[in-house]
């Protein structure tokens, strides 16, 4: 059973699960450990090899990780929500220092749209699939025929004079009291601008609101279908693995 291992490092916790390559599953139980603060590169790296260490893994299995930025050529381009000492760090360098094995690093969504197209909700969809990942901000993955483009922050966006984000994130939705229908009609306004912009063949939903997509995925008119995400929480994880798995560097 062809496996790797896949890593997922967010703002707030840093989570890790080998990844069954043929069915996208996890073969062991998923484990969790706090993001340090501050979230300086050598703290993070040192929790990695800590929850790396923790698991039994040949030393031939491969490791992906995602992270909360644009990664370009392993760099970071600018950083958000880890500290801003991240900025020019080359995370797959740093992280195979520290683990002893070669790593692979992805933008977090852009692991996620992979895992949906290889595993969940856009598995065996040609053409163009557009992923986007609703909290804190709007995370997106355009994957074209199975090959990812990667870093699009479509988040950033200037629509009607605002950063996309800014006004139909689940987190604006949360601090503005929005309720569902008014949420819908800002969704509405994002995604008819994408769609007009790369004319998806399927828009997948994801993130944690997306628990709740028949609160406000009806809402919407898109001419491509729009559907939530299959892979919930696991999706990075999934995703970093596959490519890892693939020799993304």
């Amino acid at each position: 059973m062809p496996v790797a291992f896949g890593i997922d490092i967010g703002g707030s916790g840093i989570k890790g699960a080998p990844v069954d390559l043929a069915t996208g599953e996890l073969t062991a139980d998923r484990v969790r450990i706090p993001t340090p603060d501050p979230s300086k590169p050598a703290a993070v790296a040192a929790t990695v090899a800590d929850l790396v260490a923790g698991f039994d893994l040949p030393a031939d299995v491969p490791l992906g990780l995602t992270f909360p930025a644009p990664i370009k050529h392993g760099i970071v381009a600018f950083i958000a929500n880890l500290h801003r000492s991240w900025k020019g760090v080359d995370v797959p360098a740093l992280m195979t220092e520290a683990t002893g094995r070669p790593v692979s690093a992805v933008n977090d969504a852009d692991a996620a749209g992979v895992a949906e197209v290889a595993f969940g909700a856009a598995r065996d969809v040609p053409g163009v699939v557009l992923m986007t990942t609703l909290g804190t901000g709007i995370g997106s993955a355009l994957v074209v025929d199975g090959v990812l483009v990667p870093n699009t922050e479509l988040g950033h966006l200037e629509i009607d004079g605002d950063d996309a984000e800014h006004r139909a994130s689940s987190a604006a939705k949360e601090r503005e009291g929005l309720s569902w229908e008014q949420w819908a009609e800002r969704l509405q306004r994002y995604y008819e601008t994408v769609e007009m912009l790369f004319s998806p063949d399927l828009i997948v939903v994801g993130g944690g609101v997306s628990k709740k997509h028949e609160k406000f995925l009806p809402l919407l008119r898109t001419r491509a279908p729009i559907v939530p995400a299959a892979l919930r929480n696991s999706a990075g994880i999934v995703g970093a693995a596959r490519l890892a798995a693939a020799g993304h560097r």
